[in-house]
């Protein structure tokens, strides 16, 4: 069967190449049926899982056709099939860059989430970039309930990588939009993520300040967030290990994205401790609680 495809895919090119060349009767290539056959030889390599040839394929066929951008990003997906992962990114952020120019904006956006898909469990740092530069795109175009998305998870990826300077403005560029779109509960979720960035940078003012700020949000004075969060800064301040220890493994907290329930977790009380001390098992024997464990997992910082 692969064999059989091979053949097909070198038929595809030859065809191409011969709408391509010219002649004493044929003055200009034919372009148009030049990239079809390629496009189809690319597809049939593709299905031979020959992947290097089915890029090579794509690339001619977005060269006979200079604004094909969709070629384009196909010859990035069979880079990564043969985990070619960062010159697969760069096709596909050329391909998304002539979407824009070319007038549709979402789908190069889309295509930039995908490549931060691709490229997150390998490279945290360019994940992020190109969440924001999809995130940007959507916000140009007034997408702001997609744009905050993508800005989700650069910030996200920087609570990850402990980039915490860097995620409290994404933070707040995304409360900002949710703001706008009146979106307030999760503004007030945004407010947990604003204040546990702040304490792990040591600011507990602009925590404060976080808190404070978002009173004048429709329904915050007096919601759980805000109560969990009075009582996480008074523990924090005072001191007092065992307040914040409860309010961080409140189900408030713990069920919050992933990210930021181990941010909590880690959260490092002044003057002392992390976590309160786990009580002697009914063996008599002293256990390690699951929190205890997961707190050694990230002391070191989460990656």
């Amino acid at each position: 069967m692969a064999a059989q495809k091979i053949n097909e895919a070198h038929e595809h090119i030859a065809k191409a190449e011969k709408y391509l060349k010219t002649s004493f009767m044929k003055w200009k290539p034919d372009y148009d049926s030049a990239a079809s056959e390629y496009a189809k030889a690319a597809v049939a390599f593709k299905n031979a899982k020959q992947y290097d040839e089915a890029k090579e394929a794509y690339l001619k066929e977005a060269e006979a056709h200079k604004d094909n951008r969709a070629a384009l990003e196909q010859a990035g997906m069979m880079l990564k099939e043969m985990q070619r992962l960062p010159e697969a990114i760069q096709l596909i952020e050329k391909a998304s860059m002539m979407y824009v120019e070319n007038g549709t904006p979402d789908t190069a956006a889309m295509a930039l989430d995908r490549a931060g898909k691709l490229i997150e469990p390998i490279n945290l740092e360019k994940a992020v970039e190109l969440y924001q530069q999809a995130a940007s795109v959507f916000e140009n175009e007034e997408r702001l309930r997609q744009a905050v998305e993508l800005l989700g998870k650069a910030s996200r990826l920087l609570v990850r990588a402990r980039r915490f300077d860097e995620a409290a403005a994404s933070i707040q560029k995304e409360k900002n939009m949710y703001k706008e779109i009146e979106n307030y509960p999760t503004c007030f979720k945004k407010t947990i993520a604003q204040v546990l960035v702040h304490l792990h940078r040591n600011d507990f003012v602009a925590a404060d300040k976080c808190v404070r700020e978002s009173y004048s949000i429709p329904g915050f004075s007096g919601s759980e967030d805000c109560v969990a969060l009075e009582q996480l800064l008074e523990g924090y301040d005072q001191q007092d290990e065992d307040q914040v220890f409860s309010v961080c493994n409140s189900p408030l907290i713990k069920y919050m994205d992933n990210d930021y329930a181990k941010l909590a977790l880690s959260l490092k009380v002044p003057g002392g401790g992390t976590k309160k001390k786990s009580p002697v098992t009914p063996q008599g024997v002293a256990g390690t609680s699951k929190t205890e464990e997961e707190d050694d997992e990230y002391s070191g910082g989460l990656c």
